[in-house]
């Protein structure tokens, strides 16, 4: 029998254990791209248009595998980001087509422009990185209609296209064929022994119904994470008008954005507690749910939020946007989006805000780090 050189059996269990080893695994969170808006100003360009400024952002996702993480003490610190294994962008891909603003059409067609075209970031295998997309409420409203005139009244392309990208059904749906009610986008990933679950909207009592079968396919210690647009506290106006004929309509100014009818009055202006409170009791049921994020309200925070009672707490995160940016729509060196780190061995998640342009007039515009939190799971 032939025997191998000691050197070929060094390299062969070094190239072993470098297979075997677990990577962390990196993904780029952001929230409402609303296409259709303009910017007041963006690097010395008044009305700045939000095909322009997404273009601007995505420059410098494309950045970010070369790009070293910070010596913060978070997952990877100090290290290089490498590949991206997905891109979660939580709702309003296309603004409310009212008074000046663009067409849902027209605003999706750019929005696949930006993303599509423009996004090289790959994942390990070294293809492009999937799009992970939650529809939003201006998204739902260009499809089912507004309590405010619109131009055009409906139009279902954003829904659609987000729906064919992330369902995949066996014949694509068109604007003719989509039925909001009906054809709902959620849908879960499996990935490095973690589940994430993307939501429409808010997780009403409706999409829980649909959480709590795809939770059953999973082990009850697998941790799962939450992506959805609104925040944990919905607003009433998400919900199904409780009066009348319950339609969106100018006097009662309900949404019907999500399946589950209001139950805490008849007004908008109400709070949303029993709403809330059902949430919390989902969650509780669910210890393996580690973490909620979402957009929405426009800016960058992570926080814990805690319910309307107390003996209860989640992990939150927020994510600013490009275009109505609570804080980085006056000061563009605060616009950011979160770049998340998991490490599935030791089972610790950090998401680090990620400044994409604190230097708007320097033609290298390197990365600024903010923020920064871990979890354990």
């Amino acid at each position: 029998m032939k025997r191998i050189p000691v050197i070929f059996l060094l390299l062969f269990c070094i190239s072993g254990s470098l297979v075997a080893q677990k990577h962390n695994l990196q993904f780029i969170f952001c929230s409402d791209v609303h296409f259709g808006l303009t910017r007041a100003s963006f690097r010395n360009t008044p009305n700045a248009p939000a095909v322009a400024v997404n273009a601007a952002m995505i420059e410098q996702m494309n950045k970010l595998p070369n790009t070293h993480l910070p010596l913060d003490g978070g997952i990877g610190s100090g290290e290089k980001v490498g590949s991206i294994e997905g891109v979660m962008i939580t709702g309003d891909i296309c603004n409310r087509q009212e008074a000046e603003v663009q067409s849902a059409t027209l605003s999706w067609k750019q929005f696949e422009e930006d993303y599509l075209g423009k996004l090289h970031v790959v994942n390990a295998a070294g293809v492009n990185s999937p799009l992970w997309l939650t529809p939003g409420n201006h998204d739902i409203s260009n499809a089912i209609g507004f309590h405010r005139p619109m131009q055009p009244w409906v139009d279902k392309a954003a829904l659609v296209g987000i729906y064919n990208l992330e369902m995949k059904p066996a014949i694509p749906k068109t604007s003719n064929d989509f039925d909001a009610k009906k054809d709902k986008i959620h849908y879960s990933v499996n990935m490095g022994g973690l589940h994430f679950m993307f939501v429409s909207a808010w997780p009403d009592s409706s999409e829980r119904v649909w959480m709590e079968q795809d939770l059953k396919k999973i082990a009850t210690n697998t941790p799962a994470f939450i992506f959805t647009h609104s925040d944990p506290i919905p607003e009433a106006r998400f919900f199904q008008n409780p009066n009348g004929d319950h339609s969106v309509n100018a006097t009662d100014k309900f949404e019907n954005l999500v399946e589950e009818s209001f139950k805490d009055g008849s007004n908008v202006k109400d709070n949303s507690l029993i709403e809330q409170r059902a949430f919390v009791q989902f969650l509780l049921a669910h210890p393996n749910i580690k973490a909620y994020f979402h957009g929405h309200t426009n800016y960058s925070e992570f926080y814990d939020w805690k319910g309307p009672d107390s003996g209860f707490s989640i992990p939150c995160f927020r994510a600013d946007s490009p275009m109505k940016g609570r804080e980085s729509s006056k000061d563009e060196t605060k616009l950011s989006f979160h770049v998340i780190s998991v490490d599935p061995e030791h089972k610790k998640l950090t998401v680090r805000e990620c400044l994409w342009n604190v230097h708007p007039e320097d033609p290298l515009n390197k990365i600024a780090w903010g923020m920064e939190r871990t979890i354990s799971f």
